[in-house]
């Protein structure tokens, strides 16, 4: 869902790591915590939301996430005058923002895998 690919998540992790390695724990049911709090830490996110995450409920964020307009729309229509406390457009752009960084991070990660290999 983040974009990183299992070849610069076996980069970060260590020399003792490669694609196949990172492949076969992602299929595993139980990760040692220490390797969890790891690939937390490059992924940029808690361990406990790797431990407990669930692809039905992080469809449904997103699915919230785009469909604001709908909501905001439809609680004008039904009377409620939602006014949210922040800027959306703001927020987008901070999440656009966020988004770039990481694919720059991502681009160097790769450009240092690649500069690793020749």
């Amino acid at each position: 869902m983040l974009g990183i690919k299992q070849e610069v998540l076996a980069f970060e992790l260590g020399d003792d790591w490669n694609q196949k390695k990172v492949s076969l724990l992602e299929q595993k049911e139980t990760v040692e915590s220490d390797i969890l709090a790891q690939v937390a830490k490059i992924l940029k996110v808690p361990a406990e939301a790797i431990e407990n995450f669930n692809e039905e409920q992080a469809v449904n964020v997103i699915a919230n996430t785009y469909s604001f307009q709908d909501f905001k729309d439809n609680a004008i229509a039904s009377g409620f005058n939602y006014q949210p406390s922040f800027n959306p457009i703001d927020k987008m752009v901070e999440l656009y923002e966020r988004m770039l960084e990481q694919q720059k991070e991502m681009i160097e990660k790769l450009e240092r895998l690649i500069e690793k290999n020749n």
